[in-house]
C-alpha cells in the first residue's frame, strides 16, 4: 500500500499532535452525501503507512473549508490536541487569512466588513439579513487590497468570526463576488469548479507545546489568474 499520491508534497506542518495540509479545491475535508473520498481519509491513510500504525488511526477534523476553496486545513492527531484546538477556534485565537480574487474594487483599499448572516440549509447558502432576523449571526472580517490586474483585484481577508460561507457572502454583499463563485453572484463558474478563494495563512499557539505555529499555503500553481498575482502571494 502506497501513500496517497501527492499528499506528502502538500503537508505544511506535522508533528505528533497535528498535521496541516494544503487542500486542493476539488477536495472535501470530511465525508458528505457525495460519497467522494474526503481529505481526512487520505490523511489517515498517509499516517497509517508513514508510521506503520495498525488498526484505526485517530484523526480529528478541527475545521473545514468549502469544497471549491483551496488552502490550509488543520487536522488533530491526538484527542488532546483536538479538544484544545476546538476551544481555540471558539475563542478566536487561531488567526486565519485568505486570498480572494474579485472582479470589482472594494469600497476602500482596506477596511472592516460587518454583516448579519442567516444560513439557508436547503440551498446551502448564507444571506445577509437584518440584525433582529431569527437565526441571524454577526459576521466580521478585515480586508486589504493587495494588487490589481486589468480584470481582477486581489484581496487579503482576515476572518474575525467563523460563519457559514462568510467571506463569500460578505464580499458578494459588498459588490465584490469572488471569481468563479456563481452561487454568490459571479457571472460565470470556473471550468474546474473552483472559486478563487484560498486559505493561505494560519497563525496560532501549538495546543500542546505552546510554541508559535505560522504556516503559509501556496496558491494553486496551475491557475493562470493566481499566477498573474504570484509576486503578491508571499
Amino acid at each position: 500500500m502506497q501513500n496517497p499520491e501527492g499528499l506528502e508534497d502538500r503537508i505544511l506542518y506535522e508533528d505528533n499532535h497535528l498535521i496541516i495540509i494544503n487542500k486542493r479545491s476539488s477536495e472535501i475535508v470530511q465525508g458528505d452525501k457525495t460519497g467522494d473520498t474526503p481529505l481526512s481519509e487520505l490523511v489517515k491513510d498517509y499516517i497509517k503507512i508513514q508510521y506503520n500504525k495498525p488498526g484505526n488511526v485517530f484523526l480529528g477534523v478541527v475545521h473545514r473549508i468549502d469544497r471549491p476553496v483551496s488552502g490550509a486545513v488543520i487536522f488533530a492527531r491526538t484527542s488532546k490536541a483536538l479538544s484544545r484546538l476546538n476551544n481555540m477556534l471558539r475563542e478566536g485565537t487561531i488567526k486565519k487569512k485568505y486570498l480572494a480574487v474579485v472582479q470589482n474594487p472594494p469600497p476602500s483599499n482596506e477596511g472592516k466588513l460587518t454583516h448579519h448572516l442567516k444560513k439557508n440549509e436547503k440551498q446551502n447558502k448564507s444571506y445577509v439579513c437584518l440584525k433582529d432576523t431569527d437565526g441571524a449571526k454577526q459576521a466580521e472580517l478585515n480586508y486589504k487590497l493587495l494588487a490589481e490586474s486589468k480584470s481582477y483585484y486581489l484581496l487579503e481577508v482576515e476572518l474575525l468570526t467563523g460563519r457559514h460561507h462568510q467571506i463569500r457572502a460578505q464580499l458578494s454583499a459588498t459588490g465584490c463576488p469572488i471569481k468563479g463563485d456563481l452561487k454568490y453572484g459571479f457571472s460565470r463558474s470556473n471550468k474546474d469548479g473552483s472559486i478563487h478563494l484560498h486559505a493561505y495563512l494560519l497563525d496560532f499557539l501549538h495546543p500542546v507545546s505552546n510554541k508559535q505555529i505560522t504556516v503559509q499555503a501556496a496558491a494553486p500553481d496551475h491557475d493562470p489568474v493566481w499566477q498573474a498575482f504570484k509576486e503578491h502571494l508571499n
